[in-house]
C-alpha cells in the first residue's frame, strides 16, 4: 500500500508563513511528479505548485514568488513552503504523488488534506 501524509497545516494570520509536508510511504515504487492542490469551499480543485523527479516545478500564477515546492527522495517527502499569506489561501491543501510501480503501472495517489486558514 501507498500512503501519503500530510502535515504542517494551521491557522496563521496574513503575511505569515507556514510550511506543508507530504511524506509517501509504502515500498515497491519510485516517486514522479508530486505536487500541492487546494480546494477552497464553493471552488474547485486547483493546481498550486508542481515538482517533477528531477526538480523542475510549476507554479500557480496566484503564488509564484510566495509558495516554494521542495522534495526530498530520500525521505519521499514533497514540501511547500508559503511565505506571505493571503486570506485567499484559504483552503485544503492536498498532497498528491505520481508514482510508478516497480510493476511499471503509474498511479497517482492523493493525501487527505489539511487545512490551511489564513484569518486576521
Amino acid at each position: 500500500q501507498v500512503q501519503l501524509v500530510e502535515s504542517g497545516g494551521g491557522l496563521v494570520q496574513p503575511g505569515e508563513s507556514l510550511r506543508l509536508a507530504c511524506v509517501a510511504s509504502g515500498s515497491d515504487f519510485t516517486l514522479d511528479t508530486m505536487g500541492w492542490y487546494r480546494q477552497a469551499p464553493g471552488k474547485e480543485r486547483e493546481m498550486v505548485a508542481t515538482i517533477t523527479s528531477g526538480a523542475g516545478t510549476n507554479y500557480a500564477d496566484s503564488v509564484k514568488g510566495r509558495f516554494t515546492i521542495s522534495r526530498d527522495n530520500a525521505k519521499n517527502t514533497v514540501y511547500l513552503q508559503m511565505n506571505s499569506l493571503k486570506f485567499d489561501d484559504t483552503a485544503v491543501y492536498y498532497c498528491n504523488a505520481g508514482l510508478t510501480l516497480w510493476s511499471g503501472l503509474r498511479r497517482s495517489y492523493w493525501g487527505q488534506g489539511t487545512q490551511v486558514t489564513v484569518s486576521s
